[in-house]
């Protein structure tokens, strides 16, 4: 029979006892069951004892965490909490140095345990911790072993941080800025003032008053993760804490001191694999370096700030100002205005008056400062865009300065500029600490990389969002990687073509269906043969309805039609002239036949003979994607039948219905998209019955076969 649900089997152990496996029953008081232990092994006053789980932190049980005992959970006898807590303090007021040390060894792997921390609490155990540590008698292992422990308390949330004094937190600054003391005390000194500063605004304004950024970079390059981890901790806690003014000149002062540097060279690309504490505090890093950009995407520009005026008049000057120097000599005010206006327009803005453009918030001042960054340290490049922009026709221009607006948003978007910091979040991107000004220099790359996926995408103005939706995605599949330098970014993102995003999407919505499972790419590789067969036979009844085809001559196309069709028994191409406007003519009335028997080879393009006599001029290139040949046996000479294809998927059709014929694959992109098309809908109606239910990647197992037959029936014999 078994036992009822709130009844668990467990193992309890003693020292120098044998364990005891026993029933708990989770219905009855706690107080019982121990009283029962105790009574097995003979104990008296079972109120001095406790239940604590054997493995992990050893936590005490109690009635709020009884739950979490499962069966064969083991659990060990030991003090309770009470006695543990006060015998353990009054081992810290011993006389004796190693009594203390004891006790504090003891103490420390309880004090994770609320149980037993609210008992040291009670007990005034924090203030008996900190005199330890404010007296500073032993700078080795008890005074390590007491900030652990009290770290450890405070952790509870029991007690406020607030409530430590002035005295203790400066004595514990003392501890970080010493050099001779045992090296576990710094990391430890360094994780209490990260949480004095993280609880406290007034505390934390202190140990910021109190230590230097120069002793925190000392910590840094100190090869010790751990210490490395800590300081970086307290660096970043600082950070949070200050104001925006203060926050830019302590970040300055870092990057003077070649923090960045560090942080690239020996913390990202150490030989040591980074720790998860480490990530995140270098993402709470790069959060609040980026943030300082808020102010400037938060503030539209100011009309009449000559300043911001002025830096427009430099990018526009940038751009056009050997044009400008020679359109704009000896011209009225007004008309040197209307050129700057032009020029503006040129530039991308959408008015006249660009100040309008840079009212939006976001992105505000930035994107005039990613321009003018642009332009100041990529010259040529600026000047290529936008000139190379002005000279397309004006729907084909990708326009500059809008582009720089959308970017910058996009970017500021990308990277959470503005968004309070995550307090788990570990996605730092490696590069940032690779490159001074990252954000401008990402722009950069960004600004062309919108301008080669304009072009690649044949874009115009009424494509600007898609465009855009485009460069989003790129940006953001290459930031996912990871890349550890701005070269790396841009190498990757430039190989990440439009076709290519194209490509990915797809087969993001392919396995998003499930079609690109192993079973499913099974079932499509059997399916392929019927359907391309389907595919044929369709091509070959599209020839047998015939197709009117423009004649050529040795000049230009002609306006005199002639008509070509399969017969029906799919063994003669019957062509011949017809006038223009009339009815497909009747199969008997075509004067000429081409036995397919006869016919050798299929050309398409610059192979066939009648585009390759009027050479490669530029009015035959439209010829090339429509012109196919058939070459065939006449008498002993090699002959063709010339073909301009009224349009791309006639070109399709025939070429394919011909290459059935020759017995050749059909490779046209036509017959792809048919196939893939087929493909979808047969697949999709063969799992129908299948909806909601999960395909596995491998066939079950067939199961070996039996060690014996014997179970196998034989019909023969008769039953008496």
């Amino acid at each position: 029979m078994a036992p009822p649900r709130n009844v668990v089997k467990i193992a309890v152990q003693m020292r120098d006892a044998i364990p005891q496996l026993i029933q708990l029953d989770q219905a009855k008081p706690l107080a019982a069951v121990l009283k029962e232990v105790c009574d097995a092994w003979s104990l008296t006053h079972s109120e001095r004892y406790a239940l604590q789980f054997a493995d992990g932190h050893g936590r005490y049980i109690t009635e709020n965490n009884r739950a979490e005992i499962k069966n064969g959970s083991i659990l060990c006898l030991s003090t309770a909490p009470d006695l543990e807590a006060e015998q353990l303090l009054g081992g810290l007021q011993s006389e004796n140095r190693e009594g203390r040390r004891e006790a504090l060894r003891c103490l420390v792997p309880l004090a994770s345990d609320m149980t037993f921390a609210r008992e040291v609490i009670s007990r005034n155990g924090l203030e008996r911790l900190g005199t330890i540590i404010e007296d500073g008698d032993d700078l080795g292992e008890v005074l390590a072993l007491s900030l652990r422990a009290f770290s450890e308390l405070m952790e509870h949330g029991v007690v406020s941080w607030e409530t430590l004094t002035i005295p203790f937190v400066r004595k514990v600054v003392c501890y970080v800025n010493m050099n001779l003391m045992d090296a576990s005390v710094p990391p430890l000194a360094l994780g209490l003032l990260e949480s004095v500063t993280l609880s406290s605004p007034a505390l934390g304004q202190l140990v910021k008053s109190e230590v230097p950024l120069d002793r925190l970079l000392v910590h840094l390059q100190v090869m010790n993760q751990q210490l490395q981890t800590k300081a970086m901790a307290l660096l970043t806690a600082l950070l949070q804490g200050a104001s925006p003014v203060e926050r830019k000149h302590m970040l300055d002062y870092l990057w003077q001191k070649n923090l960045r540097q560090f942080i690239y060279k020996n913390i990202i690309h150490s030989a040591v694999p980074m720790g998860d504490e480490m990530a995140h505090h270098l993402y709470v890093l790069q959060a609040l370096t980026l943030g300082l950009l808020e102010a400037r995407m938060r503030t539209p520009l100011d009309p009449y700030s000559q300043e911001q005026r002025e830096q427009l008049q430099v990018l526009r000057q940038a751009a056009f100002e050997a044009e400008g120097e020679s359109l704009g000599a000896g011209l009225s005010a007004d008309r040197r205005r209307s050129l700057c206006a032009r020029e503006f327009r040129k530039l991308g803005f959408s008015n006249s008056n660009p100040a309008q453009d840079l009212e939006r918030v976001p992105p505000g001042l930035l994107a005039l400062d990613n321009m003018l960054y642009f332009s100041r340290n990529s010259p040529s490049a600026y000047s290529r865009f936008v000139l190379e922009n002005s000279s397309r026709e004006d729907k084909h221009e990708c326009p500059f300065a809008r582009g720089s607006i959308h970017l910058t948003v996009l970017l500021c978007e990308l990277l959470r500029i503005g968004e309070p910091c995550s307090e788990t979040a570990q996605d730092f991107s490696p590069m940032f600490f690779g490159q001074d000004q990252s954000f401008h220099e990402l722009f950069c790359v960004g600004i062309q990389l919108l301008n080669k996926t304009w072009k690649e995408m044949r874009a115009t103005q009424e494509d600007f969002d898609k465009v855009m939706q485009v460069v989003r995605e790129q940006l953001a599949r290459t930031l996912a990687l990871k890349p550890t330098s701005l070269e790396l970014f841009r190498t990757k993102v430039n190989a990440l073509t439009y076709g290519e995003v194209l490509r990915l999407r797809q087969t993001e919505r392919l396995h998003q269906e499930g079609t690109l499972a192993p079973p499913i790419l099974e079932l499509r590789e059997k399916l392929k043969p019927e359907l391309m067969g389907l595919i044929r036979q369709q091509r070959l009844l599209h020839l047998c309805e015939g197709t009117f085809f423009h004649k050529i001559s040795s000049r230009r196309r002609q306006d005199k039609l002639w008509f070509c069709c399969l017969s029906p028994n799919h063994k003669v191409l019957q062509y011949g002239d017809v006038e223009e406007g009339t009815s497909p003519p009747a199969l008997e009335s075509l004067p000429e036949q081409l036995p397919v028997a006869d016919m050798r080879v299929l050309l398409t393009g610059k192979d066939c003979p009648h585009v390759r006599e009027k050479g490669s001029g530029k009015q035959n290139k439209d010829l090339y994607e429509l012109a196919f040949s058939v070459s065939y046996d006449h008498g002993e000479e090699e002959a063709y039948l010339n073909f301009i294809a009224p349009s791309k998927r006639e070109f399709s059709l025939w070429t394919d219905g011909l290459n059935a014929l020759l017995g050749s694959p059909m490779g046209s992109e036509q017959t792809r998209l048919d196939l893939e098309q087929l493909l979808s809908m047969e697949t999709k109606l063969r799992l129908l019955e299948l909806e909601n239910v999960p395909i596995p990647e491998r066939p079950p197992p067939v199961p070996p076969p039996p060690t014996n037959f014997n179970f196998c029936y034989d019909c023969s014999i008769a039953e008496p």
